[in-house]
């Protein structure tokens, strides 16, 4: 069975805006101030570099199991650290075939852009996919490659079809506390963030003052 899982505040690592620190750490920060879900990731890193990276991260969260952690692209990894995730883009091997390479009780996670990316993945069997990311909602410099800002109504349409075919969404691309509300006031079950915490000075006063933005507009 697959696990419960929290996307209200999802960060998405950066191994070099973390700098000097150590990526654990800046997780367990960003955790202590109310991330609720981390996804590893590092597209310059070898995959052992990436599967001891993954490690690192979930002994920093070893006493936080509700916390789901997952890792970007390799699903390889995601399965030798026993990640509880992993999240995928359009250019990655098919969701439905890395669904049974990763099994029935890890989460899925795939990107999209567009509605047809998101039909896609409304196509496939019930279960295949757990998460959309829908983004970019903003353009942003952590991930130049990404497309067309969809702006808060790109994100708000995607993100009601996704609801409507029993996705879980997040969003992602540019958010920052000043950002969050109108994101959150999409409709989006999540928000995603990378620079806006690992880039901060203090990591969980950061992750404090997104998680505040996101439930006000919840309130």
């Amino acid at each position: 069975m697959r696990r419960p899982f929290d996307l209200t505040l999802y960060l998405v690592t950066d191994t070099a805006l973390s700098r000097p620190r150590p990526v654990a750490e800046v997780v367990r920060a960003a955790v202590a101030g109310g991330v609720t879900a981390v996804q590893v990731r590092d597209k310059t890193a070898s995959r052992r570099q990436l599967l001891d990276l993954t490690r690192s991260v979930q002994a920093a969260l070893a006493e936080r199991p509700d916390v789901a952690v997952w890792v970007n692209d390799a699903v390889d990894v995601a399965l030798l650290a026993d990640a509880d995730g992993v999240h995928i883009g359009q250019d990655d091997l098919p969701p439905a075939e890395v669904r049974a390479l990763i099994g029935p009780d890890r989460l899925l996670g795939l990107s999209v852009s567009s509605v047809a990316e998101l039909d896609v993945a409304r196509a496939l069997p019930a279960g295949t996919v757990d998460v959309v990311g829908i983004g970019p909602a903003w353009t942003t410099p952590t991930k130049p490659d990404a497309g067309t800002a969809l702006g808060p109504d790109g994100v708000r349409a995607l993100a009601g079809a996704a609801s409507a075919a029993g996705l879980t969404a997040v969003a992602i691309g540019g958010i920052d506390a000043a950002r969050a509300p109108e994101v959150a006031a999409t409709g989006v079950d999540g928000v995603c963030v990378v620079s806006a915490v690992c880039a901060a000075a203090d990591p969980a006063a950061a992750a404090r003052s997104l998680r505040a933005a996101i439930e006000g507009v919840r309130v």
